[in-house]
């Protein structure tokens, strides 16, 4: 699956942690980002995927579970570290669901918002990697 566990640049001291994403630490120039929180119990992000747009997502507070699924596997991430973050790139179902209470999810992506770059069927996206569509 073209995913990657990225390690971010992690500063510490005793005044506290720092972490920072620039333009070498991530495989993509960045044009968007966003962040989900205040996600109610039992709530799912995500249910998409995407034709072009990469994205890496960081849980810069709490934790919650990304499943990824292809054509063939499915995987299920647990991001809990804010010096870590998932590199999805194109053409992978993503849901993001299991958010503990006070989780921020950072999503730091490769492309301005545009709803034509979205498959939010699961059926057609099927079709979409089996090269149907």
């Amino acid at each position: 699956m073209n995913i990657e566990i990225i390690s971010l640049p992690k500063i510490e001291e005793r005044r506290g942690n720092l972490s920072v994403i620039e333009g070498n630490t991530i495989p993509f120039d960045i044009k968007r980002v966003y962040y989900l929180y205040d996600v109610p119990s039992g709530a799912e992000r995500g249910g998409h995927a995407h034709k072009n747009l990469k994205q890496f997502l960081v849980a810069l507070s709490g934790s919650f579970d990304v499943v990824l699924k292809n054509a063939t596997e499915e995987k299920i991430i647990t991001l809990n570290k804010p010096y870590e973050g998932l590199l999805i790139n194109p053409g992978i179902w993503r849901e993001i669901r299991n958010f503990s209470s006070g989780s921020v999810c950072l999503a730091v992506v490769s492309e301005v918002y545009e709803e034509d770059d979205y498959i939010r069927d699961f059926d057609a996206f099927m079709q979409y990697v089996n090269g149907k569509l």
